[in-house]
């Protein structure tokens, strides 16, 4: 017989493991075939995809979700031809897109963005690190789920006013805001996404055209963009602090 402290502690363990493995989440409806999973490692708060390449070609390649049109860097497609491009994730999966060519300064080799996806749908899993590929959409389950028209988009609460802003993953800020006239700089504003209030955020504000939510707010959440039905999904994320 086990002490009684003993079998306390293995009892409270099995309990604690059970309601870990029970933890509803939107993407415990993995289908097989239909998902395809990449890690990506977080630098300067951008996402990277060190597993995928271009034409079989390693680079230093970020997911930029607001960007509709995949981009390569000058000198990297210097070493390709052509215009149509493959983007490979793993021996057997890769997708066809034709880019735009600019300089990107040092920031990486290429964003990757909505054109590459066909017209599926991506989840950004920033505490696993996992950028997963869904070939039949997002599973809005428990999400709040926002339609937009052109980039993404979610509402985002500021000051008590709503803003709708475009979900940005290659922006590593937290919400970018149009200055229209005001001073470009940094302030304080009180923040609510998707039923979570933040409080008191340090934004910035610029010479956008839109407001633009970024990872340092997005990395709270898991993220689901289906760009053929043009919906975001956000759902609070417990394992990731406010």
């Amino acid at each position: 017989m086990y002490p009684k402290t003993l079998r306390h502690a293995t009892c409270g363990a099995a309990l604690l493991f059970a309601a870990a493995c029970s933890l509803a989440r939107p993407w415990n409806r993995e289908q097989l075939g239909q998902e395809v999973n990449i890690a990506f490692t977080i630098r300067n708060n951008l996402l990277f995809l060190p597993a995928a390449t271009i034409d079989g070609r390693s680079g230093r390649f970020l997911f930029g979700s607001a960007e509709p049109q995949t981009v390569l860097d000058a000198k990297f497609a210097q070493t390709t031809r052509g215009t149509a491009h493959s983007l490979q994730f793993n021996q057997h999966d890769s997708l066809r897109f034709a880019p735009t060519v600019v300089d990107l300064h040092g920031i990486g080799d290429g964003i990757i963005g909505a054109d590459a996806w066909s017209g599926h749908a991506v989840t950004i899993d920033y505490r696993s690190g996992l950028l997963t590929y869904q070939k039949e959409g997002i599973h809005p389950d428990m999400m709040v789920v926002y339609n937009y028209t052109d980039a993404p988009m979610i509402n985002v609460i500021v000051d008590g006013r709503k803003v709708p802003a475009i979900v940005d993953t290659a922006s590593p800020d937290t919400l970018v805001l149009p200055r229209a006239g005001s001073p470009a700089e940094r302030r304080t504003v009180r923040v609510q996404i998707a039923d979570t209030d933040f409080g008191n955020v340090d934004v910035r504000f610029a010479d956008v055209a839109a407001p633009r939510v970024g990872n340092r707010l997005l990395s709270r959440f898991l993220v689901s963009i289906d760009y053929g039905r043009r919906q975001v999904g956000l759902w609070r994320d417990p394992r990731t602090a406010l």
